[in-house]
């Protein structure tokens, strides 16, 4: 019988899920309307602990990629990042801000728009909420495999920070590699090349499809 760890109890694996249970909402108010987000504050009652300000980022929610060649190499994108100050290497991603759009398909028109690519296969490789203490982002990584590339005449005119943006091709080992080096510090890509190199070595099994349920935005 395993015992419980000091400090804490042991957890199955059935049991080992996050727990949707709003708390309370007594006031909120947008306290900035932004482009594409907007800031909140909500007066939360914590129970025995409280009502509490909290202030956060209300998000659409996004997806991303991980585009894997047949020679296991993952398609990368440098964008300059404003608020790091920053020229980030990342997977493929974008805003859910097309209404009713499933989100493999967004995640299809991104790959597409990004990285001048297609994919004959997609599965979902993981579920991520890049940070839950201060905004309500949820994000959806796909594995695209079987990969093609867009005729010349559909490619996407890229603009802003994409204008000119470049597309790199690097093994999943040395990703992982960097990543643990603290070279590529990106969330969403070092989480999804850390999936990816699990899942690898484990046949792929724990692959979701395309259209599993995403319990952060069902609808999508």
């Amino acid at each position: 019988m395993t015992e419980d760890p000091v400090g804490g109890e042991f957890v199955g694996d059935e049991a080992l899920a996050d727990a949707f249970d709003p708390a309370p909402v007594t006031d909120s108010e947008v306290v900035m309307s932004g482009r594409v987000w907007d800031v909140v504050r909500d007066s939360v009652d914590l129970g025995e602990a409280g009502v509490h300000t909290r202030e956060y980022v209300r998000h659409p929610g996004a997806v991303a990629v991980l585009a894997l060649d047949e020679d296991e190499r993952v398609c990368l994108v440098q964008q300059y990042r404003h608020p790091i100050r920053s020229r980030d290497w990342e997977v493929p991603a974008g805003l859910l801000d097309v209404p009713g759009e499933p989100a493999w398909v967004a995640a299809a028109r991104e790959l597409h728009e990004e990285a001048d690519l297609t994919a004959a296969r997609w599965d979902v490789l993981l579920d991520v909420r890049p940070s839950p203490g201060g905004l309500d982002e949820a994000i959806r990584v796909f594995l695209a495999r079987d990969l093609g590339e867009v005729p010349e005449g559909e490619r996407h005119t890229r603009e802003a920070e994409e204008h000119g943006m470049p597309v790199r091709w690097v093994a999943l080992d040395t990703l992982v590699d960097a990543v643990l080096a603290g070279r590529i510090r990106n969330g969403v890509l070092a989480a999804a090349a850390l999936a990816a190199y699990v899942e690898r070595g484990r046949d792929w099994s724990g692959l979701r499809p395309h259209d599993a349920t995403w319990l952060d935005r069902p609808h999508h």
